[in-house]
């Protein structure tokens, strides 16, 4: 994807902390940064081998987390009111 691209999907994402965050995956070998000469340069990113082998483990994190997402705002409830007693 191209920087502008994911900055609009990840609204609410500050420019700096998006271009921190991709320089560390870039670092840890889970994306590719691409720059093409061009007027401004288009900076591209993709998914690595090693990016897309956490892909799917992620995805899972993300449906368990949408799928017991009530749960564990009840408890968060509980464990407030309990500790404002």
């Amino acid at each position: 994807m191209r920087y502008s691209e994911l900055a609009r999907t990840l609204a609410g994402v500050s420019p700096k902390m998006l271009s921190q965050t991709l320089k560390s995956l870039e670092r840890d070998g889970l994306v590719s940064r691409t720059a093409t000469a061009t007027v401004p340069v288009t900076v591209t990113y993709d998914l690595t081998a090693l990016g897309l082998s956490l892909h799917e483990t992620v995805r899972q994190l993300k449906v368990w987390s949408e799928l017991h997402r009530d749960e564990v705002s009840a408890h968060q409830a509980r464990f407030d009111a309990a500790r404002d007693r």
